[in-house]
């Protein structure tokens, strides 16, 4: 693996962090607790809009990555146009889905005090435009990921996640009307769609001297192919963000929407700390998926030592997290926190260090082209998890969402490494 492209997704992970640790104590200073929950369960939205990609993106880089790896890339142009049409479509079906639910009284399910129910809907509106950009970006994105493009990624994500955090709060010094600061957000995707394309359609330029436009042609044998590995990626892209994202909805639902922000800070902080995870795994994806064609007798050693690498460096960091969270939290939000948010950011750094090494194991089994063994034990998980979810709110509050997520993580991590070791690599 180089260590430039490692690199490279680290710079485009980083920076949109340090922005954000500037920017959300001001925001929350800005628009208050509960605004500033329900701008959180946008950004949750959006994150979990990735579903509508239905797994192809994923698809698509390991059908590319192998199509290299074989020396097949003259099928890769037809593989682009039929991802790319297939999300445009269910992207397009999900906004239309979110603005029924929207028109017919969707705003009334978050608890507010001091919000406007229109000028929630009105949110919500605008959210579902952003949901076709959001689809198509990530299969746009997986194409960048089959040639290692990762420095023009990351420099689009330094952009995205600068708009992300600074755009809403720029938008709070004139106005704090929800959909304002939404809007900015919609405004980013559509924005960032556009150059993931560009990006994707430089890949096969650069990298395929034969390529021209007419061969960007849909194939319906190309679509079946892709669905027989990204349907079930798509069962995983569905339900995995909905255990991610599903304890800040069911907080505002059971609690509160200023209950939100008590969890999110802690959660935003700590999560953050898989950024080298991330940076590393998207690497490993489509590597290993290529290097199991080319060197066969190579790839094992190869992910070993990936392997000892992250679990070690994320052990002391989730320690030294653990150790430091008073500390930081206090230093971040400059005092003005709910302590409860200490023990949520401590129990949840649990969680980080089981996702961490869960996230090695899940794109080994990718690599492999067994998604369907993620996509049936996250279908296993759903109920335990959702059912945990709900005792654990319901006698522990916040803390108890903590927990839930952290066990969650532990038993994702088990499940993941116990069916990798059963294939014998």
């Amino acid at each position: 693996m180089k260590l430039a492209h490692i690199s490279w997704n680290l710079f485009g992970l980083v920076l949109p962090l340090l922005i954000a640790m500037v920017s959300l104590p001001l925001l929350i200073s800005s628009i208050g607790n509960e605004r500033f929950g329900l701008l959180a369960l946008a950004w949750g939205m959006m994150s979990y809009a990735g579903i509508l990609d239905l797994g192809i993106g994923r698809a698509l880089t390991q059908m590319v990555s192998r199509l290299r790896g074989q020396k097949q890339t003259q099928e890769v142009p037809v593989v682009l146009a039929t991802a790319s049409r297939i999300t445009m479509t269910a992207g397009l079906i999900g906004s239309t889905a979110i603005v029924i639910f929207a028109l017919f009284g969707g705003a009334q399910f978050v608890k507010t005090e001091h919000i406007p129910l229109d000028e929630i809907r009105n949110s919500i509106i605008l959210l579902a435009i952003a949901l076709p950009a959001q689809a198509m970006s990530a299969t746009y994105r997986g194409m960048n990921e089959a040639y290692l493009n990762f420095k023009g990624i990351s420099i689009l994500r330094v952009i995205l996640g600068t708009l992300n955090f600074a755009g809403p709060l720029l938008i709070s010094f004139f106005s704090t009307n929800l959909a304002w600061l939404i809007a900015s957000l919609v405004a980013s995707r559509v924005a960032a769609l556009l150059v993931f394309r560009h990006l994707a359609l430089s890949c096969l330029k650069n990298n395929e001297p034969d390529y021209t436009p007419a061969d960007l042609v849909y194939s319906k044998q190309t679509a079946k192919t892709l669905f027989s590995f990204g349907g079930w990626v798509t069962v995983s892209s569905i339900i995995s963000p909905m255990m991610v994202q599903m304890d800040r909805f069911m907080i505002a639902s059971m609690i509160s929407a200023a209950a939100v922000t008590v969890y999110v800070v802690p959660y935003e902080l700590v999560a953050q700390s898989l950024i080298l995870v991330g940076a590393i795994s998207s690497v490993i994806f489509p590597t290993l998926t290529r290097l199991m064609q080319e060197q066969p007798q190579e790839w094992l050693s190869y992910f070993q030592t990936w392997l000892v690498r992250v679990g070690g460096m994320m052990l002391l960091v989730a320690l030294l997290m653990i150790l430091l969270m008073p500390y930081i939290l206090d230093i971040w939000l400059q005092g003005n926190f709910d302590p409860t948010s200490v023990t949520v950011g401590q129990i949840l750094c649990l969680g980080v260090f089981s996702n961490s090494v869960g996230a090695m194991y899940y794109a080994l089994l990718h690599a492999r082209g067994k998604a369907h063994i993620t996509a049936k034990i996250h279908m296993f998980e759903l109920p335990l998890y959702l059912t945990f979810l709900y005792f654990a709110l319901q006698h522990f509050g916040v803390i108890g969402a903590a927990m839930a997520w952290s066990a969650r993580m532990a038993l994702d991590t088990i499940l993941l490494s116990l069916n990798a070791r059963r294939l014998k690599f």
